[in-house]
């Protein structure tokens, strides 16, 4: 019985390091474990080598991650954001982890819907002090700007060292500094403590790791009870005839756009395959339940292009 418990331990610390590009220590120590397949796009590789794969994509596709995301999508990938914040209507004081964001778009709606919610709660606040003289309001005013977050935080963790690069460089210049912070990390096996978030967002990432089912149980473990499970996913069109339109651009146009704005055809083509292989809406609802939350819903977007799905720790 011990040993089982210790060969099972073993064969899952090689699944976990096969998910770590870049860390060769478990390809000594686990040689001896046939290597799983699993699906990369189409293809049918070893989950060590569609690690690998996937983080090299998404380095060499990092630097022009957004404009791709822009002309692809013509847009609309904003909109779909949006709507996810909407859906999110986070608090001043909110702890978000932003999974797999790499270039910052989550957070910095996050902190942006933040800062307009605390400026409201200062409104309010001096809307119900009619009385005070207008040293005193100033005051309040340099008081409250020093605390425009209301203590929330953002941590962007993504296991791609270009992303995060990219994402650094992007809030540089657009001035967000306060309230954010950058972590490189593996959705499968996060760096962070038990019931430690508010709520755990994920955009567009989890399609592309090893192990949903576990990536699930992560975020479950690193959120508080109450906390908020969000992802936006592309997802699966009921519509026949939006369907046929929408394969016919996918695989006729996107990995051309990609291979003319980002240099590379085939990374396109993985993300038009990877859409395919992606559960449908029903079926990653189910896993998200099999991962421990309730409340799970989901709602479709650009008639299922893409869903955006709920769920709570209770």
């Amino acid at each position: 019985m011990a040993a089982s418990r210790a060969a099972a331990a073993a064969a899952a610390f090689c699944r976990r390091s096969a998910a770590r590009p870049g860390r060769l220590l478990w390809r000594g120590l686990c040689s001896q474990e046939p290597d799983r397949e699993t699906h990369f796009g189409f293809q049918t590789v070893s989950e060590a080598e569609k690690g690998e794969k996937v983080y090299q994509i998404f380095e060499d596709v990092a630097k022009k991650y957004d404009l791709m995301n822009d002309t692809m999508t013509l847009g609309v990938h904003r909109v779909w954001k949006d709507v996810l914040l909407q859906h999110m209507n986070p608090y001043p004081g909110a702890q978000l982890l932003d999974v797999a964001g790499g270039t910052g778009d989550i957070a910095f709606r996050f902190l942006n819907s933040v800062r307009s919610h605390r400026e409201h709660q200062v409104r309010q606040k001096l809307r119900s002090h009619q009385n005070l003289s207008w040293q005193e309001i100033t005051k309040l005013y340099q008081e409250e700007e020093q605390q425009s977050l209301g203590g929330s935080h953002v941590v962007v963790c993504d296991i791609n060292t270009e992303m995060l690069k990219v994402g650094k460089k992007k809030a540089q210049h657009l001035g967000y500094s306060e309230g954010l912070s950058w972590v490189i990390g593996n959705a499968e096996e996060l760096p962070f403590n038990d019931n430690n978030f508010d709520i755990y967002t994920i955009a567009f990432g989890i399609r592309n790791v090893t192990h949903m089912d576990q990536a699930l149980q992560e975020a479950y473990r690193v959120l508080k009870p109450g906390g908020r499970f969000l992802c936006l996913e592309f997802s699966h069109v009921s519509n026949s005839i939006i369907s046929s339109l929408y394969d016919l651009y996918s695989f006729q146009v996107i990995p051309v756009l990609g291979e003319v704005i980002a240099g590379n055809w085939k990374a396109y083509q993985y993300l038009v395959e990877s859409i395919r292989r992606f559960p449908t809406q029903e079926e990653f609802k189910e896993m998200i339940e099999d991962a421990g939350f309730l409340k799970v819903q989901y709602q479709n977007l650009s008639s299922g292009i893409v869903a955006i799905h709920s769920g709570f720790k209770l």
